[in-house]
């Protein structure tokens, strides 16, 4: 089978549609999100389907939940705390939670 050059860019734009979404899942994984949450089941955090339906329209919530991803947090989803999580930056705590405000 032969391959035209000219498909090689239509390839790769396929492939960086795709590619935020899978990392942002992937840094979920990685800074251990997963182990209290799951996309649309609560588990001992809630939902990242819940928390994007609870946040939407805020303003503010990046940086809300950003500052509670890296510092913690208590009271809003039930007793069980949000520990802080130090090992996050500033950065990498603004991508996550601007992927998680995407769940529907």
């Amino acid at each position: 089978m032969k391959y035209s050059f000219l498909r090689i860019p239509a390839l790769l734009a396929g492939i960086v549609v795709v590619t935020p979404a899978l990392a942002d899942m992937t840094l979920a994984s990685t800074k251990n999100c997963m182990a209290c949450h799951a996309a649309a089941i609560k588990l001992v955090g809630p939902s990242f389907k819940d928390i994007a339906a609870k946040y939407a329209g805020q303003k503010d919530a990046v940086e809300k939940l950003s500052a509670k991803v890296i510092k913690g947090g208590s009271g809003v989803w039930g007793p069980v705390p949000m520990p802080a999580n130090s090992q996050v930056s500033q950065e990498e705590a603004n991508k996550l939670v601007t992927w998680i405000l995407t769940q529907k």
